[in-house]
């Protein structure tokens, strides 16, 4: 803990010193994992020995959490995944799914005390808590945070602004936590009813769009507020800083961007799903592939926070949709990519013609030929089972986006 702009030491250590203490670990972390029936049937045949640098975890198969509540219902609780009996958990929650989730019992299990620390919080302050507490984890989340980096905490929970103007009032928290759209309802309802919120200073919000324009307003009435990134499965992911020159990755996790519908790290830059792997010996995650879109950003943060930086939330990464009745998923475009190397990126585009469905495959390539080109169409055909068009087009002719399907039929 510290009351300097940095949690502590580790947050401005060397990149490569982090990245070799991060893999030097990694083959313990995994051997814990496969002691659980989920990943021994996973990473069978894996050596955990021999998995010590990002190459050589992306070998491993990604794990996606939209294929987690069938996986939890056919093992519940935890889908295999976790070696331990739910009792010598903290807490056990259920988020939408379901997924259940449990929290170990040390402190700040969730890692987002460095979050509130880059966001201004201090040991002693007072911080209003109005994430929800029930079933979810994000109330806990954000309540153990806080208590670990020494600050008092009203466990308020979402709703009921006039108890929560009698908490603020009572005990003038100096911080708040919730989404931003509920820090947007507490100042309008407070400057309707002529109730004092003066005291919150500063605010990390998350679990909601933060755009410019609402951060401008939230500034307006002296709040600084930051955007904390995570999801209830792995707790906090990135956050902002005071630099506000992207998010910056937490410690002592390994994240990868890799194109959607496959394992593959994308191009430096270029926009992809984000996939988590733990460090976690009670509970750890093997590269967890979320379903969000962001890319790295170069160079390092000028707040002196030397992790990888990210663009922050970027759309979904599950773009799978129906075309003449049958789902196309981001897989499928992936195994086109392997069976022609010699193409870059791709992107299918759904529209409708006449009142039909129509999908044309657009590839990047840098020696285009008709041969080719009649090759990726079947292909595409074998693949997906519905017919298309192909357009070979130049390298760098596509958006990078992370879309690989572009639906267009609403807008056309």
């Amino acid at each position: 803990m510290s009351t300097t702009e940095h949690y502590d030491a580790i947050e401005t250590r060397a990149p490569a010193a982090r990245e070799a203490e991060l893999f030097s670990r990694l083959p313990e972390i995994l051997r814990k994992a496969m002691q659980a029936p989920g990943y021994a049937e996973r990473l069978r045949g894996v050596n955990p020995a021999h998995i010590t640098s990002r190459a050589a975890l992306a070998t491993l198969p990604v794990l996606r959490k939209s294929d987690l509540p069938a996986l939890h219902k056919a093992a519940p609780p935890f889908g295999g995944f976790v070696n331990k009996p739910p009792g010598a958990f903290a807490r056990l929650f259920t988020s939408p799914g379901p997924i259940f989730e449990p929290e170990a019992t040390r402190d700040d299990p969730w890692r987002g005390a460095r979050a509130l620390h880059a966001a201004g919080f201090r040991p002693g302050d007072v911080v209003l808590n109005t994430f929800s507490y029930h079933l979810t984890p994000g109330g806990f989340m954000f309540d153990m945070s806080a208590r670990a980096l020494g600050c008092a905490v009203i466990p308020a929970g979402p709703g009921n602004t006039e108890a929560q103007f009698e908490l603020i009032e009572a005990y003038s928290p100096v911080g708040y936590c919730g989404t931003p759209d509920f820090l947007k309802i507490l100042i309008d309802a407070a400057i309707a009813a002529d109730r004092d919120v003066s005291s919150i200073k500063r605010a990390i919000v998350s679990g909601a769009a933060f755009p410019p324009s609402l951060q401008k307003e939230i500034k307006s009435h002296g709040i600084e507020a930051y955007q904390a990134f995570g999801t209830a499965d792995l707790g906090l992911i990135a956050f902002d800083t005071t630099a506000r020159d992207g998010m910056v990755v937490n410690e002592d996790i390994i994240l990868e961007i890799v194109r959607p519908g496959t394992g593959k790290p994308v191009a430096e830059g270029d926009v992809g799903e984000i996939v988590v792997t733990t460090l976690d010996p009670d509970h750890p995650w093997i590269r967890l592939a979320i379903g969000d879109l962001t890319a790295a950003l170069p160079g390092t943060s000028a707040c002196g926070r030397t992790n990888l930086r990210i663009k922050g939330w970027m759309g979904r990464a599950d773009q799978t949709t129906k075309v003449k009745g049958m789902f196309v998923r981001p897989e499928q475009i992936a195994e086109i990519t392997k069976r022609h190397p010699e193409l870059g990126r791709l992107r299918l585009v759904v529209r409708r013609d006449n009142e039909q469905d129509v999908m044309t495959l657009r590839c990047e390539c840098a020696a285009p030929t008709e041969a080719l080109r009649e090759a990726v169409t079947s292909t595409l055909r074998a693949v997906t089972n519905l017919g298309g068009s192909v357009e070979l087009t130049l390298p760098g002719s596509l958006p990078n986006d992370g879309k690989v399907i572009a639906d267009e039929r609403s807008s056309s």
